[in-house]
C-alpha cells in the first residue's frame, strides 16, 4: 500500500515536470520568443581612446574613403578629410613650383643667350653695313641731333643708334625721329621745355633764358620766375636750401638736375641742392 503511494507520487511529479515542459515550450512557439546565447562584445575604454589616435594619426588617413572614419566623431572626420584636401594642395603647388622652376630657368637662358647677342651685335659698328649714300645722309641727320639734342652724345653714337634702326628696316625719317625720342628721355639730355610734360623722369635738364623774375611769396624761396626757350616757357623757383648761384633776369642758363613739379595740371621747375647750374655767356671776353 504504502509502496503504490510511493509510484504514484514519483509518477505525478514527473508529468507535472513534463507538462511544465510542455506548457513553456507552447508559450515560446506562441510568442516566437527566441533566446540568442551568444555573447555581446564591448570596446574598453582603452580600445576607444585606441582607436581615435588611430584614426588622426597621419598614416591612419591615407587609404580613407568616403564612408565614415571607424573611432572618428563628426567632428574629427571634417578635420580629417580637411587635412586630405590640403595635402593634396600643397603636392600640386609643389608640382607646379617645379614647373614654374623650369619656366623660369629656360626664360632666364633664353635671355642670356638674347643678351650675348645684343652685345656681339653692339661691337660690329652698324654704319659699316650701309651703303655710301645712306651712311652720309645718317652722319648728316646724326649731326643735327647732337646739335639739337644736348646731352653729352656725339655724332658717332647717335650715327649708330639711327644706322641700327635702319638695318632692322625702318625708314631714315622713322629712324632719326625715334632716336631722337630716346635721347630726350635719357638723363642728362637737355629737354626742350615744351616737352616737359612728355618726359617720364622726375629730373631733367634744361637751357634757356631766364625772361622775368618776382618777388618771391615765402621766405624759404630764393628767387621764382619763368624760363624759356624756343619750344615753350615754364615756371622756375629756386629753394633757399639749394644755396644756388643768383641768376639774373634776361640771363642764358643752362640747368642739370632740376626736380620737376606738377601744380595745377601744369609743369614747373625746382631748383634743389643737387642741381646744377651754368651760365654759358657770363665771362666772355667781349663783354667785359
Amino acid at each position: 500500500m504504502s509502496s503504490k503511494n510511493s509510484v504514484s507520487k514519483v509518477v505525478s511529479v514527473d508529468e507535472q515536470a513534463y507538462e511544465q515542459a510542455g506548457a513553456r515550450a507552447e508559450c515560446d512557439s506562441d510568442a516566437e520568443f527566441v533566446v540568442d546565447e551568444t555573447p555581446e562584445f564591448r570596446a574598453t575604454v582603452e580600445m576607444e581612446i585606441q582607436a581615435k589616435v588611430d584614426a588622426n594619426h597621419p598614416d591612419g588617413i591615407v587609404d580613407t574613403s568616403d564612408e565614415r572614419i571607424y573611432g572618428a566623431t563628426l567632428a574629427q572626420e571634417e578635420r580629417i578629410r580637411a587635412r586630405e584636401k590640403e595635402l593634396e594642395r600643397i603636392s600640386a603647388q609643389a608640382e607646379f613650383g617645379q614647373q614654374n622652376g623650369r619656366a623660369r630657368r629656360t626664360r632666364k637662358t633664353v635671355e642670356s643667350v638674347h643678351r650675348e647677342q645684343r652685345q656681339s651685335e653692339r661691337r660690329v659698328d652698324p654704319r659699316e653695313k650701309l651703303e655710301r649714300e645712306q651712311l652720309a645722309e645718317v652722319n648728316q641727320q646724326a649731326q643735327r641731333l647732337a646739335d639739337d639734342v644736348t646731352g653729352g652724345y656725339s655724332q658717332a653714337v647717335i650715327a649708330k643708334r639711327i644706322a641700327s634702326r635702319i638695318l632692322e628696316g625702318t625708314a631714315l625719317f622713322e629712324a632719326v625721329m625715334e632716336t631722337k625720342e630716346e635721347l630726350l628721355h635719357e638723363a642728362g639730355t637737355i629737354v626742350p621745355i615744351g616737352k616737359l610734360e612728355e618726359i617720364n623722369r622726375g629730373e631733367v635738364s634744361v637751357e634757356g633764358r631766364v625772361i622775368e623774375l618776382w618777388d618771391a611769396s615765402s621766405p624759404t624761396i630764393q628767387q621764382v620766375g619763368l624760363i624759356e626757350d624756343e619750344t615753350g616757357r615754364t615756371k622756375l623757383t629756386s629753394w633757399e636750401a639749394s644755396q644756388a648761384p643768383w641768376i639774373e633776369e634776361g640771363e642764358h642758363v643752362r640747368i642739370r638736375g632740376a626736380a620737376k613739379n606738377w601744380y595745377q595740371g601744369r609743369v614747373s621747375l625746382a631748383i634743389t641742392g643737387w642741381t646744377m647750374i651754368h651760365f654759358p655767356e657770363r665771362g666772355r671776353w667781349w663783354e667785359a
